[in-house]
């Protein structure tokens, strides 16, 4: 199982989300995280990150290195690309 890794921006965009968003994203990062090369998908465009998990209309951009998932952002599916 990889570790997870917030960044400073990845933890304030988390913080401005509704708490049952919150929950949900806690939940389902914690269990892709277990093998998120299944349920990640790679980005086009690796300005931002290199892989996405997709929780609802949320969007979580990420990159592994090693052991760790470093969650770089997270937020709404029309937002968080720009």
């Amino acid at each position: 199982m990889y570790r997870i890794v917030f960044t400073q921006k990845a933890f304030k965009d988390l913080e401005q989300l509704d708490e049952r968003t919150k929950l949900r994203i806690g939940k389902k990062i914690k269990e892709y995280a277990k093998d998120p090369f299944r349920h990640g998908r790679k980005l086009t465009d690796p300005k931002i990150g290199t892989y996405r998990f997709r929780i609802g209309n949320c969007r979580v951009i990420f990159d592994i290195s090693d052991e760790d998932i470093v969650i770089l952002r997270v937020g709404h599916r029309r937002n968080v690309y720009k």
